[in-house]
């Protein structure tokens, strides 16, 4: 069963990777996309919000879905529906094209991040240790090397099917032929200080990490939407140099991912999320003070190893929260990632040019603040009872998607 867990986890570490890479493909070539087919300023951002919106709609049809069919089915089917819907994007030649390619994109993945964390957080609770973060480190991991495909497709000025054709031709089987190993969850007994009735999701108690997973976001798209344009705008650097802050940032979110897992089982998970709330926090501060371009750098670096610890330990609390029922949770809790990446580019926006760009960054600092507020909702039974690390149980261990 040890080689059951360890297939398992790492073929469900390569969809993670799988989906940084793809999503990252998309979302650094939009003025790319933009060109291609001739959107408009003003209906551009019509198209970028329809993604998160059907991406939610996905996450919340996902809930339903895995009352019937295995999460691992439902991830081993999004997984390539969504990369074939980004070489749709960039294949077509018109709008309406795009519209389908982008819309199929939105739906697919919102069913494919709900099951690819029900199956990571199904797989910790089996491990019995923490070992979510890592799952988030690989999509990291893929975030950076569909970034710097993205940058050598626009350097050449290739079409943008050349540049997601290779991609998809080699991630997409890999994928499928390591879905043969994902691991489906047995069902969770319900540790002592859950919810009565542990088999619902009561949402007024999932809540509160509802609130830390839009804060997170918000803090995310504050970065990938608006990093370049601060440090070129308000703290006076190159346009080369502006290029710089989200490629550290997905760096820094990457070591802070690859070494979380050991401050949670050193530390508890409340003690880290508290850490890197603080640590987003200060980031966000030195962003919206620092006298120029380096010292502004310096923020971003510090909100990479702050704000990456939030996500993947807000969807590992749900399944804590709710044993027996915790796909619903994890379901549910997806919806506010798009809440968040929908609120956050716009509300800095806003802010921006109405006040300014400085005094914007202020508002993200104290969202993530907040958190601080619901840190205990991430307790885990060690930290409840003050162990040093998370227990390992007996559990079943569930049964492959293959059969086993």
């Amino acid at each position: 069963m040890t080689d059951v867990l360890r297939r398992g986890r790492a073929s469900l570490a390569f969809s993670f990777f799988t989906q940084g890479a793809t999503f990252a493909l998309l979302v650094t070539r939009i003025p790319a996309i933009q060109d291609r087919y001739g959107v408009s300023d003003a209906l551009l951002p019509v198209f970028l919000a329809a993604v998160p919106i059907l991406a939610g709609v996905g996450s919340v049809t996902t809930e339903q879905l895995v009352k019937r069919i295995r999460p691992s089915r439902l991830l081993r089917w999004s997984q390539p529906v969504v990369m074939l819907a980004l070489l749709g994007v960039g294949s077509g030649g018109h709008m309406a094209e795009l519209a389908v390619a982008l819309g199929v994109f939105g739906l697919a993945v919102g069913a494919l991040d709900a099951s690819m964390n029900m199956l990571g957080v199904s797989l910790q609770r089996t491990y019995g240790r923490s070992i979510m973060l890592s799952f988030h480190a690989a999509y990291s991991l893929g975030g950076i090397l569909g970034a710097s495909l993205a940058w050598v497709g626009a350097h050449w000025h290739l079409a943008l099917w050349v540049s997601y054709l290779p991609v998809v031709a080699v991630l997409l089987p890999a994928a499928l032929v390591g879905s043969r190993w994902y691991v489906d969850g047995g069902a969770a007994p319900v540790e002592e200080g859950a919810p009565a009735g542990g088999g619902g999701v009561v949402f007024k108690l999932l809540l509160p990490l509802c609130l830390v997973m839009t804060f997170a976001y918000i803090g995310d798209s504050t970065v990938s939407n608006w990093s370049a344009k601060y440090l070129k705008d308000v703290l006076g650097s190159s346009e080369q140099l502006a290029t710089v802050p989200y490629n550290v940032y997905m760096v820094t979110t990457l070591v802070g991912r690859a070494i979380g897992d050991f401050g949670v089982r050193r530390f508890g998970a409340v003690t880290v999320v508290r850490l890197g709330a603080l640590v987003a926090a200060v980031g966000f501060a030195v962003v919206a003070v620092a006298p120029g371009a380096w010292v502004g750098m310096g923020g971003f670096t510090l909100l990479g190893l702050g704000l990456c610890v939030l996500v993947p330990q807000t969807f590992a609390a749900a399944g804590r929260l709710f044993p027996g029922a915790s796909d619903a949770a994890i379901a549910r809790l997806n919806v506010f990632n798009y809440v968040g990446f929908l609120i956050g580019s716009p509300l800095v926006g806003a802010l921006g040019d109405a006040w300014s760009y400085r005094g914007a960054m202020l508002v993200p600092m104290v969202l993530v603040l907040v958190t601080l507020v619901y840190a205990r909702s991430f307790a885990t039974r060690s930290d409840r009872y003050g162990g040093g690390h998370e227990r390992p149980r007996t559990a079943d261990v569930g049964r492959g998607s293959n059969g086993l």
